[in-house]
């Protein structure tokens, strides 16, 4: 009886302790857990700190006074300076301490204290976005080699443009100064353009690209800023090539009786001129312009010292738009031997825009009747389409140049 009574003993024994064993886990795990809980929530109350913290900054620096945009004319001594703001009138401020002085020179644009004008941050240089975006990022994939019949023309380009970029030491051998710049003139669709890209893919030079009208502005003074702005991005980005198409545009002749905006357009102009006489020939800036109207160009762009190599581009004669016939009809799919002689002779008067667009209009009529190759009859049929006796093709052919 004993015996049992202390055998029932030991087995309450043993499962009062595995009882407290159970529960002391339980609270270990629960213990566990709460610290756990407790790291969470220190480590977010210190992220909601710094998230505080950086909300009050912004605020406070929401709440600061604006800026004064301001122009330094003249650095003085003793941290001073003579600035233009935005305002107007020109004021004699203090410059703050932390300021690289060499950063305080005449044309810094910089901030202004609101209420005391100090000079208390520099900015960049402004850029007008059509001026940045008159530069082509990608190398012009345009060669000589697309361009047929303008042998002579190519050579005066690459003499002019090419040589002084790739081996100035040439010229500085024999003592001359290359010409500055260089102007296309020719009917349009002659390759003007063209010769301007191959131009920048062989110098592997930055090609800006403007188009003269983009130079007048509505406002006063706006046009002179871009060419500014122009030439100063060239300046950066040299070797470069700066090439300003329908030049007629923006330089025409002056006038005496000139009306508000022909008067803006001639600020444009002398800006230009002024950009032009500027920089230094043996430079790694080169200015070419392009016009169908030279007549129309003012004396002072064309004197030397500008744009002082005037290159005709003419519209091509039969061996030169043989030699475009080749060109665009080099990858075209043909079902016979064309005679390209006799296509030749066929588009007198013919420029290489209008060549090119004869090829294309003869693929378009193969593609009509469902072949997949172009014979000779369609180009027949896309010479009489393309060099039709309109009013526009008669204007363009009257527009001829000695």
């Amino acid at each position: 009886m004993e015996e049992e009574d202390l055998r029932n003993s030991s087995k309450k024994l043993t499962q009062k302790i595995d009882e407290i064993q159970r529960k002391h886990e339980q609270l270990l795990e629960e213990t566990n857990t709460q610290s756990f809980n407790d790291d969470y929530v220190r480590a977010e109350l210190e992220r909601l700190k710094r998230d505080t913290r950086e909300l009050k900054k912004e605020v406070a620096r929401l709440k600061k006074p604006p800026l004064i945009v301001g122009t330094i004319k003249e650095a003085m001594p003793n941290g001073q300076a003579v600035i233009e703001s935005s305002t107007g009138p020109d004021f004699i401020v203090n410059v703050a301490d932390y300021l690289p002085k060499k950063l305080i020179k005449s044309g810094t644009r910089v901030a202004l204290n609101k209420q005391t004008l100090s000079v208390v941050k520099t900015l960049p240089p402004s850029a007008d976005p059509s001026v940045m975006g008159a530069e082509i990022v990608n190398k012009p994939e345009i060669t000589y080699e697309d361009i047929g019949g303008l042998t002579e023309q190519i050579r005066e380009v690459q003499e002019t443009i090419e040589e002084p970029l790739l081996f100035p030491e040439k010229f500085k051998n024999v003592g001359i100064d290359p010409p500055k710049g260089v102007l296309l003139v020719g009917p349009p669709g002659t390759g003007k353009t063209m010769i301007a890209k191959a131009a920048a893919h062989r110098t592997n030079a930055t090609f800006i690209k403007f188009v003269g009208s983009e130079l007048v502005q509505k406002y006063i003074g706006e046009g002179a800023r871009m060419v500014r702005e122009l030439f100063d991005m060239a300046r950066d980005k040299a070797p470069s090539i700066i090439f300003i198409d329908e030049l007629d545009s923006v330089a025409t002749k002056r006038l005496e009786g000139a009306t508000s905006g022909d008067r803006e357009v001639q600020r444009t102009m002398m800006q230009l001129l002024s950009e032009l006489d500027g920089f230094d020939s043996v430079g790694e800036i080169k200015v070419m312009g392009a016009t169908n109207r030279p007549e129309l160009l003012d004396k002072a762009l064309l004197r030397p010292g500008r744009f002082d190599r005037i290159i005709k581009i003419p519209l091509p004669d039969v061996e030169a738009r043989k030699k475009i016939f080749e060109i665009h009809m080099m990858n075209m799919s043909l079902e016979e031997e064309i005679n390209i002689d006799r296509l030749a002779r066929k588009t007198d008067n013919a420029s290489g825009a209008d060549i090119k667009a004869i090829c294309t209009e003869a693929g378009m009529f193969s593609i009509r009747d469902d072949r997949d190759s172009t014979n000779y009859n369609d180009f027949l049929k896309s010479i009489d389409k393309v060099l039709s006796e309109s009013p526009e093709r008669e204007i363009k052919k009257q527009v001829m140049f000695a």
